[in-house]
């Protein structure tokens, strides 16, 4: 197990760990404990651990060979603040079919690399990964299913906080492991930088 990003609290206090009331059999290993509300609660160190997993997958990336995408309204805000400051392109908001497989379509793309903020809601962008045998990596939570997927980052994908704060430490990480961040250093924004204002 790697050592913490953020204090325990951090993480707890967005809600990072909160999932959902299913569970699929994927996400089975990443799941902590289930509470007496039927909740199912991921595992913070699995998070964490995953977190600097898939920072530095991506960090072998160019910036503009990665796509992130968020259909999920409370995705939308943070990977757009994730896309200004590490530079990746982003899609926020409804992803149009084609838009990875249709050379002829006006804003197709060609990445190497697709960031999902749910398997579920971004599913069109998974599908069209595949078909070009791009690698998938997702923010999944304990109902998702990782078929489709190559580096899982178990998280609740349906917090406000918790995906701002999930985007936070990937550019951080993403940051550091490029060298362009000192090991110990911050990004000069916060978490909350990144959430969807209500």
């Amino acid at each position: 197990m790697s050592e913490l990003l953020i204090p325990l609290d951090r993480y707890l206090a967005a809600g990072l760990h909160i999932g959902t009331q299913q569970k699929t059999k994927d996400m089975e290993r990443y799941i902590y404990r289930v509470r007496a509300d039927g909740l199912y609660v991921l595992d913070v160190r699995k998070t964490n651990d995953r977190i600097l997993s898939a920072a530095k997958f991506l960090a072998k990336y160019d910036p503009d060979d990665i796509l992130v995408v968020s259909t999920r309204q409370y995705g939308q805000a943070p990977v757009k603040r994730f896309g200004e400051i590490v530079g990746v392109k982003t899609i926020p908001g409804r992803f149009i079919p084609g838009t990875l497989t249709n050379p002829n379509y006006a804003k197709f793309i060609e990445p190497k690399v697709l960031v999902v903020t749910d398997p579920r809601s971004d599913s069109q962008a998974i599908i069209e990964a595949k078909q070009m045998g791009l690698p998938v990596v997702a923010l999944c939570d304990t109902e998702n299913l990782l078929g489709n997927v190559d580096i899982v980052v178990p998280v609740n994908n349906k917090g406000r906080k918790a995906i701002a704060l999930v985007y936070w430490l990937l550019a951080r990480q993403i940051l550091r492991e490029k060298e362009i961040l000192a090991e110990d250093a911050d990004l000069d924004v916060e978490p909350t930088d990144f959430e969807l204002k209500i």
